[in-house]
């Protein structure tokens, strides 16, 4: 029995007892909500993240090896002091890692909530650390006498790395974060938890060094890899690969209401 016929002998309007259309789910003539709004925004904010964390970094790059104390016996921080030769690339290339983290902070699923919290003051440290310029060589305790702004820089510096690596950290112990982006920080973690404690002992126990030196370049560059290669996962990965169950991101309809029945 066709539609028609059966509104003729029963009386029933045909617009209120239209089935809902087949390939929708929803009643003819209405719109089916807006799903995935927020996915574009993240994928672009992703994009943005890669760009401004890769092209700070190669600024730090360039301005750590024309800065004082090229190679690795000093701190990277000694290229944005205020008698360096390099001091402005270095401080451009500081706000462009900022903008990495807070773009990425912005870029990740709602499943990691803990870790794009983290990256937000990690990011603004970065700005704090690009704006107040260390004396020539970072003089930090307790081996050294320190200012005010030597603290405060150094202080900034410690708190935006010890942020991103918490971040990584957060990412990889999230179980409801999506598959990919867990490995990647899992292997970012392996590296730069050691390497965060190595750090710390260096800094306290031998000052500044070859030691000193080489470990914080090598964690250094263990975040800014991770941030660049999650910002990539998350800009160019399909949304099911990126985000965990129950994410708005996921293109998962189960959720639909069940289409009407067929005559």
């Amino acid at each position: 029995m066709s539609w028609a016929q059966f509104n003729r002998e029963t009386g029933v309007d045909d617009r209120s007892s239209r089935p809902a259309h087949r390939s929708t789910g929803w009643p003819d003539g209405a719109a089916e909500p807006r799903r995935g709004t927020a996915e574009p925004r993240r994928g672009t904010a992703a994009l943005a993240a890669g760009v401004c964390t890769l092209a700070g970094g190669v600024a730090v790059i360039l301005a750590v090896d024309a800065g004082p104390s090229p190679g690795f016996a000093g701190y990277v921080s000694e290229a944005g002091a205020s008698t360096s030769p390099s001091v402005w690339t270095y401080r451009l290339g500081l706000l462009g890692i900022a903008a990495g983290l807070l773009l990425l902070a912005v870029a990740l699923p709602p499943a990691l909530r803990l870790a794009a919290g983290l990256l937000v003051p990690s990011g603004l440290a970065t700005v704090m650390s690009a704006g107040v310029s260390c004396r020539s060589g970072c003089p930090l305790p307790p081996f050294d006498r320190t200012t005010l702004a030597d603290l405060v820089h150094g202080g900034a510096s410690i708190a935006a790395v010890a942020g991103t690596v918490f971040a990584v950290l957060a990412v990889a112990l999230t179980p409801g974060a999506a598959p990919a982006l867990r490995r990647l920080a899992t292997v970012a973690a392996v590296f730069a938890v050691p390497l965060s404690l190595a750090a710390g002992v260096a800094l306290l126990a031998v000052g500044r060094g070859l030691l000193t030196g080489t470990v914080e370049r090598l964690l250094l560059l263990d975040l800014a890899a991770w941030g660049v290669a999650t910002a990539i996962a998350l800009g160019l990965l399909r949304p099911s690969a990126t985000s965990g169950p129950g994410d708005p991101l996921r293109p998962d309809r189960a959720d639909d209401p069940p289409t009407g029945p067929e005559m």
